[in-house]
């Protein structure tokens, strides 16, 4: 069933055309990915779909009685309100029919016979009601999405006002899950949750009910959740029907396939062209009339052919060369038995980190277990409570703030720019422009630019400070896929030594050769990507005690427990080990087909969904292998 139809959508704010022919069809049960650059219309489709505001053409058509849900900004509520009242928000038609049943109750003890048989069949309606919207789960669905979402008591009973932007927008996803609209609307969903809050929500959309539409830079949870991609691009949409991952496949293989249609008609054009001239040459030394006529037919021709643009192959995007002129002694980093409280609260102890010249090592955690707290020890902007921070010869380190600022707010980007490197005007505006300040943006003040501005200018600066050790905390925040891109090709060729800390698990898989997990207040080490890090902690938790997977299940449900059969889920155990092997041997085999066929596109495609699929389904047999293992 069609939820959601876009036909044609044109969308101006004043004389500036943002939205051209946005076509697109939503089924119940997609998820659509939209992508594009920042400043291309993501998010004004999101407002348009929600009825935010109005578009200038088109049509769009969306399914009668569905419900829709959109977080657009951060609303204001009263100053009294606490994170449960806003959690509770979602639940008012189901609270209102609550009261009634209330003062019907209160109404049934003085009520005579007749008045409490009317009572009686009035309640009775409200109640099938009530069970109908589900309201006898209320407390079950806020305690699911509060654990997923690290809400805790504590949390629930702060008041929203008090809270940070990242916390409330938390709180507002949570809303807005609980509702459960018909077509969920979610622009940059896993921004300001941890690593397992993002795992959590990608399971939550999986298995959810309705439609979603999802605007991300994440690529690693658009791989995991969504199975349509819809990329914006000058006004217009273009369709790809599977996850980023493969968006980014068929994108190339298209625009290649573009590329070799165009250039083939530019030879048949040459090759008419070149004609033209012959006949026109041999009509004048033959003074043969016939041979002008078949140049001007064949012109004729040349001027009625549809003429093919020639496709873009490169967006612009921000260009980075980071240089290593002296490289960094042998020994980069050594912290030892490091120790860090504020006021009460222990953050790391314990902790020992050795990184060497050469090394890409990411530091993960949960939200809170002082991952930037780390950093700025590393930084000497913190001092350890007890440890030593022996910091190696020769370094010379730049370093990225996930929240960038500047000394002189007032300063113009150029003047920012200029005042820490000696060069002329015009070279100074040759390498801001590789970093998208073009023409008058660079008189911007720096105080007036966007999070994704702030980032490009200080990583503009640091690529001229002839830097040997990078220091990121959280690089990818602001910027558009296509930037992330352009950072991880220049990073993967730099040849000095990254620490940094990133949720953006795609990044983190491109560019970290080593994982430092910070977990119960110390680090423990994993020698690979966060592909390699999440199988390795997968097999661990199988191994620890049981609190490692939360389960949440009602008090009544674990009074009626049955006992565990475990030699039956022993069986099932190695069944599903067995199953998992095949499939592993089957998407080795699929991937070595992928390299055979790399240069027939349509054989490539149906591979490359394979592969996707058998991914899909080796993620989802690991899961039940643990949650199967952890009943023993």
């Amino acid at each position: 069933m069609i939820e959601l139809a876009l036909n044609k959508i044109e969308k101006y704010y004043g004389a500036n055309k943002v939205l051209e022919d946005v076509t697109l069809e939503v089924k119940t049960r997609d998820r659509l990915a939209i992508i594009g650059s920042n400043g291309t219309g993501k998010t004004t489709i999101f407002k348009i779909i929600s009825g935010i505001e109005e578009y200038n053409g088109g049509v769009m058509s969306i399914r009668k009685g569905a419900t829709i849900g959109y977080l657009d900004q951060i609303p204001e509520y009263p100053e009294h309100y606490k994170v449960i009242d806003i959690l509770n928000l979602a639940f008012q038609e189901q609270f209102k029919i609550k009261n009634e049943m209330l003062n019907l109750e209160t109404k049934m003890s003085t009520a005579n016979q007749e008045d409490l048989d009317r009572i009686m069949k009035k309640y009775g309606k409200l109640q099938t009601l009530f069970e109908h919207l589900e309201g006898y789960d209320i407390e079950e669905k806020v305690s699911k999405i509060c654990t997923g979402l690290k809400i805790t008591d504590e949390f629930k009973n702060m008041y929203f006002s008090n809270l940070s932007g990242g916390e409330k927008t938390t709180v507002l996803v949570g809303k807005i899950l609980l509702q459960n609209p018909d077509i969920l609307l979610l622009d940059e969903p896993s921004n300001h949750l941890d690593i397992e809050s993002v795992e959590w929500l990608e399971g939550y959309l999986n298995d959810y009910k309705g439609t979603i539409l999802i605007i991300s830079h994440d690529r690693y949870f658009l791989d995991r959740v969504v199975n349509r991609t819809a990329e914006i691009e000058a006004g217009t949409t273009d369709m790809y029907e599977g996850n980023y991952s493969y968006y980014f496949e068929e994108k190339r293989r298209r625009i290649e396939a573009q590329l070799q249609e165009y250039e083939n008609q530019q030879k048949k054009i040459k090759s008419m062209e070149d004609a033209i001239k012959r006949f026109r040459h041999w009509g004048t030394i033959a003074d043969n009339g016939k041979m002008f006529v078949k140049a001007r037919n064949m012109q004729r021709r040349i001027d009625k052919m549809e003429k093919l643009d020639k496709p873009t192959t490169e967006k612009k995007a921000i260009q980075l060369d980071f240089d290593v002129n002296d490289r960094s002694g042998k020994d980069v980093l050594m912290l030892s038995k490091i120790y860090k409280s504020f006021d009460d609260k222990v953050l790391l102890e314990n902790i020992d980190l050795h990184v060497r010249y050469g090394e890409k090592v990411v530091i993960l955690g949960k939200n809170g277990c002082g991952k930037s707290t780390l950093i700025k020890i590393l930084l000497s902007q913190y001092e350890p409570d007890k440890g030593e921070v022996t910091l190696g010869s020769s370094l010379k380190i730049g370093y990225l703030d996930q929240e960038v600022k500047f000394e002189i707010p007032e300063e113009t980007v150029l003047d920012t720019f200029k005042k820490s490197f000696i060069m002329s005007e015009n070279r100074a505006r040759g390498i801001l422009a590789k970093f998208l300040f073009y023409g008058e943006d660079v008189f911007k003040k720096v105080s007036s630019l966007s999070g994704g501005e702030r980032s490009r200018l200080r990583l503009c600066q640091l690529m001229h400070q002839d830097v040997n050790l990078l220091i990121f905390d959280e690089p990818t925040n602001h910027l558009d896929i296509g930037s992330r891109e352009m950072l991880e090709a220049s990073l993967l060729n730099f040849e000095g030594t990254i620490v940094f800390v990133s949720h953006d698990r795609y990044f983190v898989n491109k560019i970290a050769e080593r994982v430092a997990e910070i977990r119960d207040k110390k680090i423990k080490n994993y020698e690979g990507n966060y592909d390699y890090y999440r199988e390795k902690r997968l097999g661990e938790a199988l191994k620890e005690d049981k609190q490692a997977k939360v389960i949440v299940k009602s008090k009544k449900e674990i009074k009626k427990k049955p006992s565990v059969n475990k030699g039956l889920i022993e069986k099932k155990i190695i069944d599903l080990e067995n199953e998992i092997a095949g499939v592993e041997e089957i998407l080795k085999q699929t991937e070595l087909k992928m390299d055979k066929y790399k240069s027939k596109p349509e054989k490539l495609n149906e591979l490359f969904q394979q592969s996707s699929q058998l991914k899909q389904k080796h993620d989802a047999l690991l899961d039940s292998w643990m949650e199967l293992s952890s009943k023993l």
